[in-house]
């Protein structure tokens, strides 16, 4: 019994930890081949390099 309440509070606390956890930030990256750009969170490929952010939406605006 006593060890099913500490699993249970166990898990409300990884939940709610959980749920104050920030989106990952979004940055523009930039084409090695044509120089175009695209806003991702991740890179887009290993042709791409970072070109500038971190930016907190998808339109890589403030």
């Amino acid at each position: 019994m006593r060890a099913l309440k500490y699993g249970a509070a166990a898990l409300a606390c990884v939940v709610s930890l959980s749920a104050l956890a920030l989106p990952a930030p979004f940055y523009l990256w930039q084409s090695k081949l044509n120089g175009s750009l695209v806003c991702a969170q991740n890179s887009p490929g290993w042709n791409w390099t970072r070109f500038s952010g971190p930016y907190p939406n998808a339109r890589c605006g403030r």
